[in-house]
């Protein structure tokens, strides 16, 4: 590893080259004709949306580090999707809304503060890599959220929910890190 690359890796982490598939539960089987991403909550603008006019909200490519709470890092994946920062400008979050709890397949959630939320390279991501999401990646759509342990970038998603007050995820309830900051090795709480 270079020099410079250990200034990318957290703490704790070690670097690796594949992209290891982590995940409770099993693979959901999605019916894409079915599928809909839906903003709720403190939105002027509830608004739902199949997955054919999700690909057309504008769109861009991001190359980000992912790391994963159990203690590896990947660098330089490539993401194609749309940045949640979009999302929030069509919904129009209330002034109130200061969480978002992220909703995806098999009754998982995550919950970011709004502010983390509005990260410029948090993603709503259809494509990894140059090809859409496989399946066991979170297809049709998986949040991405550099900054974070990877288990706040819920695979499966189907939609978010804008909230006044915290409402802690799937594994934030059962003792992981609420913040998940892998720089200062918040994993657990």
């Amino acid at each position: 590893m270079e020099d410079k690359d250990h200034k990318r890796l957290p703490p704790g982490q070690r670097l690796i080259q594949d992209f290891p598939v982590l995940h409770y539960g099993s693979i959901p089987k999605i019916d894409i004709n079915e599928w809909r991403f839906t903003i709720r909550g403190l939105v002027k603008h509830p608004v739902q949306f199949t997955f054919e006019e999700f690909l057309r909200l504008p769109s861009l490519t991001l190359k980000t580090d992912f790391h994963c709470v159990t203690g590896w890092s990947k660098f330089d994946l490539l993401w194609r999707g749309v940045l949640f920062k979009t999302i929030a400008e069509i919904a129009e979050p209330f002034s109130g809304a200061r969480y978002v709890s992220i909703i995806a397949e098999n009754e998982y959630t995550t919950n970011l503060p709004l502010e983390v939320a509005l990260d410029k390279d948090v993603i709503f991501a259809y494509e990894y890599d140059g090809k859409p999401l496989t399946p066991e990646h979170g297809y049709p759509l998986r949040l991405v959220v550099p900054e974070r342990y990877a288990y706040k970038s819920a695979k499966w998603v189907k939609g978010i929910e804008l909230l006044e007050r915290d409402r802690p995820g799937f594994w934030e309830i059962r003792g992981y890190s609420n913040s998940a900051d892998p720089w200062k090795e918040e994993r657990y709480g």
